[in-house]
């Protein structure tokens, strides 16, 4: 028998422990303070597995029965797959929940920015015109206190660490949101919904604080499937006399002492945290948009309040469908700050390529839960490295085939036929997967598919106008599904230039071409001990010099 920590609990057959949700009750309302894992237990684990299964094989049906299939988004409102259907004909609204800017991004900030860039490039590539908001919360209790920490003005803290953000995601390849709203230049839109929420009835003044009424609402719950009396049974409830409910948040903070403040009619206060994405969504997106998300943490309970603040005022849906990405875990537990578990982005980027970074994060299905190890980065480095040789192998192969100098192959060649299989069907395979909730795993698998079967193609060493055009519909293949990951952008030499300074290798492209004339001349000069020292000299190095036919070239490394 092993012994069972205080506030968790053991799930399936045979037992695993994991954390049980404790409430902490307080001013932004209820809050799960130990809900690090999130990780079903195995029969909920088999029950999607299941579901995921029943889907597969609907879309089979469908495609046997000649049905076109449409674009499936899962829906955490309904806890389903569900047709995207936009509001708007061939517009899209997405609203992502950015980053409270007061230390640097970790791994699990990285994932989120990563998967709504890539959901946001798809839809653009399907011909959607699309709106993509994601803000920033520029004022909060740990912006204030870093500031008081660090000694300088809170602004200033916000400033710096939105510039880091930016250094970190323009390394990872994620381009800017259409419109990158900060809560601060959003403080009138903020009052204009909490006065009306006021006037409504759904929220309530108490000493120079307003708070959301959570009983006002009737579907408070419906997102989380959390009812408020089981999460307040057992709740660490912190003494907060000025709420008519221990479930209520604070839409406006009264001021206190050496706090950053603005006007309102109910006294100098600053806003929750809650209301800042309603007013920014509703300013920029209007009452209701079709694609609302951010991580799985988001769920309880901002998104919830979300939905009863905003509903509340508008009295309309405030999203279509909510898309929410898993955890990053170590020792599946999620990984986060309160934990003391994570790693920044720069902390990785230190020693791995970005690209590396990115590839690791879309190689799993955005709602699945990534376990986050050196192993799986150097797998995704692993991946990298044999696309671009094998792009190495295809330019080769393309300035080199002369289409009249050898007899073209037959068309029932086998390799051939394997390989115009794989292109003829390539296009539409990589569309169901991003087709079917964004599934960038499968289409990577689709990728490495096409990867396998065109060295396969290259080592039978084909030639002539038929081998030279199926190698350039591979390469025109590669290209396309590339540019909707934005991944595989870089040129084998690029790649491998990158490398060098990712591993810390001493030498520059300049030095490493210089040894290689070295060698070459050791070798016209059949001095062949001089020419292997070299070989061996860039080889400990973690340089491999290739020759071939047009001459020696290098590549950094993979172990």
């Amino acid at each position: 028998m092993k012994p069972v920590p205080d506030y968790s609990i053991v799930v399936g057959v045979p037992g695993r422990i994991i954390k049980k949700e404790v409430v902490h009750v307080g001013t932004e309302g209820l809050v799960e303070a130990l809900d690090h894992v999130k990780l079903p237990d195995p029969v909920e684990e088999k029950l999607v597995e299941f579901a995921e299964q029943i889907a597969k094989l609907e879309t089979r049906i469908d495609k046997m029965e000649g049905k076109r299939t449409s674009m499936k988004v899962f829906n955490s409102m309904s806890g389903k797959k569900e047709d995207f259907v936009p509001i708007e004909k061939d517009k899209v609204g997405i609203y992502a929940c950015g980053v409270t800017v007061y230390d640097y991004s970790h791994i699990g900030h990285a994932r989120s920015a990563v998967v709504f860039d890539v959901i946001r490039r798809y839809l653009n590539y399907k011909g959607l015109a699309v709106k993509y908001v994601r803000n920033f919360t520029d004022i909060d209790d740990k912006i204030i206190k870093r500031a008081n920490d660090d000694g300088i003005a809170w602004d200033e803290v916000s400033r710096k660490y939105i510039a880091e953000y930016y250094t970190d995601m323009d390394r990872l390849g994620v381009a800017r949101a259409d419109v990158e709203p900060k809560a601060t230049d959003h403080i009138q839109e903020m009052l204009n919904v909490i006065k009306a929420l006021v006037d409504m009835g759904h929220a309530y003044v108490s000493e120079g604080s307003v708070y959301f009424a959570v009983d006002s609402f009737r579907d408070y719950g419906k997102l989380s499937g959390k009812e408020q009396k089981d999460l307040l049974a057992g709740a660490r409830v912190n003494i907060e006399e000025k709420k008519r409910n221990p479930s209520d948040f604070a839409l406006w903070k009264a001021s206190k002492e050496g706090e950053p403040w603005w006007e309102s009619p109910w006294g100098k206060g600053r806003p929750g945290w809650h209301i800042e994405c309603t007013a920014m969504a509703i300013r920029h997106l209007g009452e209701s948009i079709d694609i609302h998300g951010g991580g799985a943490d988001l769920i309880f309970p901002h998104h919830e309040n979300e939905i009863a603040q905003s509903e509340a005022f508008t009295g309309k849906p405030f999203a279509r469908y909510w898309v929410h990405n898993g955890f990053i875990t170590i020792d599946k537990e999620k990984m986060s700050k309160s934990l003391g578990n994570f790693f920044t982005i720069r902390e990785i980027l230190e020693k791995y390529d970005p690209e590396i970074i990115r590839l690791f994060l879309l190689s799993s299905h955005y709602r699945s839960p990534i376990e986050f190890s050196n192993e799986q980065l150097h797998d995704a480095e692993s991946s990298l490295d044999r696309y671009y040789s094998t792009v190495a192998r295809i330019n080769e192969f393309l300035s080199a085939v002369q289409a009249t100098a050898q007899r073209t192959p037959k068309n029932d060649d086998a390799v051939m036929g394997e390989l115009k299989a794989v292109l003829d069907t390539f296009k539409n395979r990589f569309e169901e997967a991003m087709d079917d909730d964004f599934n960038t795993a499968l289409a990577i698998g689709h990728v490495f598919e096409l990867i396998r079967v065109t060295n396969k193609f290259l080592d039978a060493k084909h030639s002539g106008g038929d081998a030279q055009k199926l190698i350039g519909q591979a390469q025109e293949a590669l290209h396309i599904a590339g540019s909707v990951l934005n991944l595989f952008q870089r040129t084998p030499a690029k790649w491998n230039i990158d490398l060098l300074a990712t591993r810390k290798i001493p030498l520059t492209s300049i030095d490493i071409e210089q040894k290689i004339e070295d060698r070459k001349a050791a070798r016209q000069n059949k001095d062949w001990t001089l020419a292997d020292s070299i070989r061996k000299e860039l080889e400990e190095m973690g340089i491999l010099l290739e020759d071939g036919k047009s001459g020696t070239g290098w590549k950094v490394k993979i172990v």
